[in-house]
């Protein structure tokens, strides 16, 4: 209470409400709710909690609590609430991933920690090498499930929750409820309660204006610098691309012009990618340009505007890049660049999430939404809506969690 005092923290959020009780009386527990919405405390205090409750670390044991997370930004993110609210406890905690030297990491597992936090491919490399094990893990967190489900991690997932005891606690989140999800979580959980905060079929913030712009991809750049010159010059913008090269190309062309922009891409390491958060999060540079390693699981308070300069592949990654802004009760603006040429599987979700939220939708939208109605790239039919072709990443979802956005072909 002191550390939640200290946070400034009036009330708890819904996900939270909801969660701490049920974690608290040892249920496993699966919590469906959107990005920003306080989930990283919702499984942390239980977490405190329940090691406080143990026999303290003796030598050559591993964690207590193991909190698995797709990205290291959101790892990272992840570490930094645990550091600060557990030291009230004496709760020590390491981060592993990939990117960063492994000395490091190697050093603070072999020394004992209460709480690891990691991404999958890591971990295991540690647990091969045996510089900790997972014999003492009775409080397993899977943390945007969906998200490592995408980024093909489930093989990494099972050889991990193999190696933990059985009667451990796991509370598993996640932003959308794919059927894959669904899935892990019974192979993962035993008689979980399941906590949903609204609709578990995909909706937009409604804090976010959203404004599609019909912009071929040869006036995109054009147009991006136009906004920009409308915007703020210290509002903070996040503007999204799908290719590491677009991004540079951008970052280059915007600095070359004068303006503070750095771009954060999977390419970069991990020392640069730091810089560029913190460099973005302070406001020296208040342009930051991304793929979607930075479509979930940063968290920068105030970001004004985004900008999808491409659009994503499917609509989870769209609502989540849109949800940077528009956080803890802000407004928030989300452009998107909409080219009829090359976006037009996407018409027909994106007027839906346009519709639900209540947006205005460009006539032009609605008539390239209506021409590609019927053609979907020859895949079946699931849930209403013809898939796209190709795209690994889209297989096996069903219903209106997994509207296909621009067709196939998977990124990762």
């Amino acid at each position: 209470m002191v550390e939640i005092q200290r946070a400034g923290f009036l009330n708890p959020t819904p996900i939270q409400s909801q969660a701490w009780p049920v974690c608290m009386s040892g249920r496993d527990m699966i919590g469906v709710a959107a990005t920003g919405s306080g989930k990283t405390l919702a499984f942390l205090f239980p977490a405190v909690v329940h090691i406080n409750a143990q026999p303290l670390l003796q030598r050559g044991d591993g964690p207590i609590a193991l909190v698995l997370a797709p990205t290291r930004e959101l790892a990272c993110q992840i570490e930094k609430e645990c550091t600060k609210f557990g030291r009230s406890s004496s709760i020590k905690n390491t981060c592993v991933y990939g990117g960063a030297p492994k000395g490091p990491q190697r050093g603070a597992l072999r020394r004992g920690v209460e709480i690891v936090i990691a991404t999958p491919g890591r971990l295991i490399d540690f647990l091969e090498q045996r510089a900790t094990n997972l014999r003492r893990v009775t409080y397993l967190v899977l943390d945007e499930a969906d998200r490592m489900l995408d980024m093909g991690f489930e093989p990494q997932l099972r050889k991990i929750v193999g190696q933990i005891r059985p009667e451990r606690q796991t509370v598993m989140f996640s932003a959308t409820w794919p059927r894959e999800v669904e899935s892990l979580a019974r192979d993962f959980l035993k008689q979980p309660v399941q906590v949903n905060i609204g609709s578990t079929d995909l909706s937009a913030n409604t804090d976010i204006t959203q404004i599609v712009e019909m912009v071929s991809r040869y006036d995109k750049k054009s147009r991006v610098f136009q906004l920009l010159n409308s915007i703020d010059p210290t509002a903070k913008v996040l503007i999204f691309a799908n290719t590491k090269r677009m991004v540079d190309d951008l970052t280059r062309d915007m600095r070359s012009s004068g303006i503070r922009a750095l771009g954060l891409h999977g390419g970069k390491e991990q020392a640069e990618r730091e810089f560029v958060l913190g460099s973005f999060k302070s406001g020296e540079a208040p342009i930051m340009i991304g793929t979607d390693v930075v479509g979930r699981g940063i968290d920068v308070d105030n970001i004004a505007v985004v900008i999808n300069y491409d659009l994503p592949t499917n609509i989870e990654d769209y609502i989540h890049r849109i949800g940077r802004t528009g956080r803890a009760g802000n407004k928030g603006t989300a452009y998107a660049f909409f080219d009829p040429d090359n976006d037009s599987k996407a018409a027909r979700p994106l007027l839906k999430i346009l519709e639900d939220a209540e947006q205005e939708i460009p006539p032009a939208l609605r008539d390239v939404a209506a021409s590609s109605r019927g053609r979907g790239g020859g895949g079946r039919r699931r849930g209403g809506y013809r898939r796209g072709g190709g795209g690994r990443r889209n297989a096996g979802r069903t219903g209106s969690n997994s509207l296909p956005l621009g067709g196939g072909g998977g990124r990762y």
